[in-house]
């Protein structure tokens, strides 16, 4: 059984999902993107709780599929999960994964079992979609 952290990384915001090989993917928790210091600080924090073999970023591309300026940060913060960490990190396409975990977030919030705190859980519901669809082409 392998553990995984899945991020969606955006300008502001990280949102953070921990699932494994044998269960579900789930959202764990969004971190502030800013200062640089202080996000290296909690990632350590993250990968000493959970201890992931594997680490899954997502990757904004274009409707068409093609890189977008967000595409180069969510490389750049790949590649720097890589070489803090030294565990391998996957990109995963995560076209429609806000959408989805808007949706998400919106029934689970309609069923009375979610309040939604400044946006922060819909960051981390994408994070567990991308890395529900990082799971399931493997």
């Amino acid at each position: 059984m392998n553990t995984l952290l899945a991020f969606d990384v955006g300008k502001r915001k990280i949102g953070v999902a921990v699932g494994t090989t044998l269960s579900p993917p789930r959202p764990l928790t969004v971190l502030a993107a800013q200062p640089p210091a202080e996000l290296e600080r909690q990632l350590s924090g993250l990968i000493k709780q959970w201890n992931p073999d594997q680490l899954v970023v997502g990757l904004p591309l274009t409707l068409e599929g093609k890189p977008q300026p967000a595409s180069v940060e969510a490389q750049a913060f790949a590649e720097r999960l890589s070489s803090l960490f030294d565990r391998p990190v996957a990109q995963v396409d995560e076209r429609y994964s806000t959408r989805e975990a808007r949706s998400r977030f919106a029934q689970a919030r309609a069923n009375g079992q979610a309040r939604q705190r400044r946006g922060q859980p819909v960051d981390a519901i994408a994070a567990a979609v991308i890395l529900e669809s990082y799971l399931a082409d493997s």
